[in-house]
């Protein structure tokens, strides 16, 4: 906040989530971005879960957030922000170095691929999940609550349900999987700009993203939970030279180890407090890893009522997530049971190991906050923005 910041950027063209109505009761603070004028401009009405549901109700509430975009397909938010950037590359005349950040909203629910793109999976067959009532009732309280959240709120155009049918999961992934393609589609005009430009005689292109979908695994939709499903995202990087090209590494990692990977190949110093790592070691084919433990943390909000903190730690072989102020967690083993299915936090035998992860978990809390706050050994640079 506010949405408009400059964050850093000489530039920012702003487009926010696909299915942020504008609610009467905070109108005063409303916040139209550059996708809303282009459809005001167009005489066209921004699609939520307010007009779907008008429109059909039934239909709104059978589709789980699964709807095909309607609209002129130019003005779907991935064409619309994909386009841009294209337009913005194509017109750029400066011969200055270069930092361009692009936001794709997709495939952010509601999952609303063009007919064209859909039609490519309409006899797809991906996997779907079973979930089953043992599962459930060994997940933390706070899980049930968030379910309870999705399917009361219908976040984000998806009216979820506590039971879904494996047709209506197999549906919404089709929907999912389409609307992944037409960012792909996106991003292949992106990079052909780039390489006619000159721009990728010397540069380094990352593709990542915040967060993943359970898309119905664990009985969850969207994010909120520490699932492997939801915490591992893409993270595809190119470079004009120092990357082993197509290499695939398995490498625990975190998405703030991008920020010192951008800074040493930019030339610029890491700050010594960083808990980041430069992932040039990994990629550049010297070494297979860089840390052998990765963190997530994860706060109360609106949505993710049921737990005031928790935080994940995990390694190759064993997961713990800890719930803040209560008796409940997580623990899995991941070797054994990789789906995360069997939560072994309250099995006697597993006891020890347990509480030797939580130990350690605390342990990196107490040290990260002690590192946060230790006096620079060196006097600070000034910051910088490229």
């Amino acid at each position: 906040n506010p949405y408009d910041a400059p964050a850093g950027f000489h530039q920012r063209f702003v487009v926010e989530n696909k299915d942020r109505p504008l609610f009467l009761d905070e109108h005063d603070r409303a916040y139209y971005d550059e996708w809303d004028k282009a459809l005001h401009t167009r005489g066209l009405v921004k699609p939520s879960r307010y007009t779907r549901h008008a429109r059909d109700a039934e239909g709104y509430r059978k589709a789980l957030g699964a709807f095909v975009w309607d609209l002129p397909p130019d003005m779907h938010p991935d064409v619309f922000v994909g386009n841009n950037a294209v337009w913005w590359l194509e017109d750029r005349k400066a011969q200055t170095p270069l930092f361009l950040q692009i936001g794709f909203p997709g495939p952010h629910p509601p999952y609303d691929p063009v007919a064209e793109a859909l039609a490519g999976y309409a006899e797809a067959d991906i996997p779907v999940p079973g979930v089953s009532a043992e599962e459930i009732a060994a997940q933390p309280g706070a899980h049930a609550e968030l379910r309870r959240n999705m399917v009361r709120n219908n976040y984000d155009s998806v009216a979820w349900r506590e039971h879904v049918s494996r047709a209506d999961l197999l549906r919404l992934r089709r929907h999912y999987a389409a609307n992944v393609s037409m960012i792909d589609e996106k991003i292949a005009q992106i990079m052909d700009v780039l390489r006619r430009k000159g721009y990728l005689d010397n540069a380094i292109v990352i593709f990542t993203s915040d967060h993943a979908d359970a898309l119905g695994d664990h009985g969850h939709i969207q994010k909120w939970t520490m699932y492997d499903c939801v915490t591992r995202v893409p993270l595809l990087i190119w470079a004009s030279d120092g990357v082993a090209r197509g290499r695939r590494s398995n490498a625990l990692v975190q998405l703030m180890d991008i920020g010192p990977t951008i800074m040493q190949a930019a030339g610029l110093p890491v700050p010594e407090q960083f808990e980041a790592r430069s992932l040039w070691p990994v990629l550049s084919g010297q070494s297979d890893a860089i840390r052998d433990v990765v963190y997530a943390e994860l706060a109360r909000d609106h949505i993710q009522t049921g737990a005031q903190f928790m935080a994940m730690r995990r390694d190759r072989d064993w997961k713990l997530v800890y719930y803040l102020g209560v008796d409940e967690g997580e623990l899995y083993d991941l070797k054994a049971d990789p789906g995360e299915l069997r939560n072994l936090w309250r099995i006697p035998g597993y006891r020890a190991r347990r509480d030797s992860l939580e130990r350690e978990l605390l342990e990196w809390f107490v040290r990260s906050a002690v590192s946060s706050r230790a006096a620079p050994t060196r006097k600070p640079q000034q910051p910088m923005f490229i």
